[in-house]
């Protein structure tokens, strides 16, 4: 089983001292609870010791190679919910990996039972803190791509600092993209995006790929969460940035 915990692995990425400091107390989510019904029961169960990684800030790097089986560009998305974008980005995706990171196991429950009736090798799932997951387990430059799609934009000015595009996360982010490696964010918050804008803008290592916001891509799949935020009236908004 690739648990990422300590009896599996030895050792960390860097000495504490040489880590980006985001403060480890300040959580970017609301912990979820949920019934998980007993298909997505059955496929966590069988599909968790091969496909399922648990987040430990105690264990070794991540060895994506050996939790895909094979050695291929990895892109990382924060926050995967119930995983349909996940799902369908690996399906149209087949010569990267895609790893989805979210804290509701019944949505990585899903996202597992997705790729398995779509026959896709090429998804795994995480469960946990990304930001302990990108702090102390990824390595520089090992991502290709990182995607932030409609993350909890925390609309209390009090719960601002909690949002997961804020600029020590966002700096660590970066860190751990290959030189060129894109950060795909998304939201139908327009404060949000405003801050988004602004706090990518800042960072001196990304450079934004269009003027602004970016026109929405074809390749990010519209989930029932997109579509529900247009029906309800709320603008979304897209933003691709590269690590220089």
């Amino acid at each position: 089983m690739l648990s990422g915990r300590a009896g599996d692995y030895a050792g960390r990425v860097t000495a504490p001292e040489s880590r980006p400091q985001v403060a480890p107390h300040i959580r970017t989510f609301h912990p979820r609870r949920g019934r998980i019904g007993a298909t997505r029961a059955d496929a966590l169960a069988r599909l968790w010791p091969q496909r399922g990684y648990d987040i430990d800030p105690a264990a070794a790097p991540v060895d994506a190679a050996a939790l895909f089986g094979r050695e291929a560009p990895l892109v990382l998305e924060i926050g995967c919910g119930m995983g349909d974008a996940a799902a369908a980005m690996a399906a149209a995706d087949r010569e990267r990996d895609y790893l989805g990171v979210d804290v509701h196991t019944p949505g990585l429950a899903n996202l597992l039972a997705l790729a398995e009736r779509d026959g896709l090798d090429n998804v795994r799932a995480a469960r946990g803190d990304a930001v302990e997951l990108l702090r102390d387990l990824m390595k520089p430059d090992s991502l290709d791509a990182v995607h932030v799609f409609f993350p909890d934009p925390w609309p209390k000015a009090r719960h601002h600092k909690r949002r997961i595009v804020r600029p020590d996360v966002v700096a660590l982010i970066r860190g751990r993209l290959v030189p060129g490696g894109l950060l795909r964010c998304a939201t139908d918050w327009a404060p949000y995006a405003e801050q988004m804008l602004e706090v990518l803008g800042a960072d001196p290592g990304l450079r934004n790929l269009h003027d602004g916001y970016a026109p929405r891509p074809d390749s990010r799949p519209a989930t029932r969460f997109e579509r529900r935020a247009l029906a309800a009236g709320r603008q979304v908004f897209d933003l691709v940035f590269a690590a220089v």
